[in-house]
């Protein structure tokens, strides 16, 4: 079991998890009763289910706890945005590492199929069904910055505004923290000067595909990277359809997602760093 737990929460995640997990409550000074089971076990085994897309009562009994105290403590970190703050110390790792690129920043937004829950909404490119859509920006490299999520029906152009004040003031290897793009990617769906004015009136330069006369049928030499983003998490198999009634719930997943494709660029540039001393 403890090679499993280390695969899937190598010494670099835990470490960075050590520092945003509220501290353990003991309900029991006294003593008695079962033992606790640990952090590290239980966080291995909320990624094994994120990344495997398996069910809470499909959980292998290999962790060393139940499905039902990984799903409790799974939501209790998601109503504690643990998820949030973990992903927000890897981008200041990575910033102020030197990793992130703001001078092209890309966004886009694809739409999963739901079966249930809050903000969920009729998918437009799929016979109205019901789903959601997870929306990202990603730096010129396409690791994510901002993300959100928002009813399948929700247009593209809507959720511009909210993703950019959503990127977080981020460390920077010299200066101040950093919170803008130098320019921003966009497809045709943001298409609307009022974006462009609002963009600009930021200092964010906008690159935006026009309606009518750019054609579709390339990405652009800039957007394709938050396209590779967007395929980066399907391999989080439980974003391939939403199943979470709680949209608390399923942006935890969505947050893990991002923190573990941040936290491979983490790795390997250590992992890099070392080869080359």
């Amino acid at each position: 079991m403890d090679r499993l737990v280390e695969q899937l929460v190598p010494d670099e995640l835990w470490e960075l998890f050590r520092r945003v997990v509220p501290p353990t409550v003991v309900h029991r000074p006294q003593g008695g009763g079962r033992r606790r089971a640990g952090d590290r076990e239980v966080l291995a085994a909320i990624v094994f289910v994120a990344t495997s897309g398996c069910t809470w009562r499909q959980l292998p009994p290999v962790f060393g706890a139940c499905w039902q105290t990984v799903y409790k403590r799974f939501a209790r970190w998601s109503r504690e945005r643990v998820w949030a703050r973990l992903y927000r110390v890897i981008l200041d790792e990575l910033g102020s590492r030197g990793q992130l690129d703001w001078s092209r920043c890309a966004i886009d937004s694809v739409s999963i199929r739901a079966l249930k829950g809050y903000l969920t909404g009729p998918n437009p490119t799929d016979r109205g069904k019901k789903g959601s859509k997870i929306h990202l920006i990603c730096d010129r490299t396409g690791l994510p910055i901002s993300l959100a999520i928002s009813g399948a029906n929700l247009h593209d152009s809507q959720a511009l505004e909210p993703l950019i004040r959503g990127i977080p003031p981020i460390r920077s290897r010299r200066g101040p923290r950093r919170r803008r793009p130098a320019k921003l990617h966009g497809d045709k769906g943001y298409d609307y000067d009022h974006l462009r004015r609002w963009l600009r009136e930021r200092g964010i330069v906008p690159r935006i595909a026009r309606r009518g006369i750019e054609s579709s049928q390339r990405l652009g030499s800039h957007r394709w990277v938050v396209e590779r983003t967007m395929s980066w998490l399907a391999g989080c198999r439980r974003l391939h359809r939403r199943y979470e009634r709680k949209a608390e719930h399923f942006l935890a997943f969505a947050g893990i997602s991002v923190a573990l494709i941040c936290l491979r660029r983490l790795v390997h540039a250590d992992v890099q760093n070392r080869s080359a001393s």
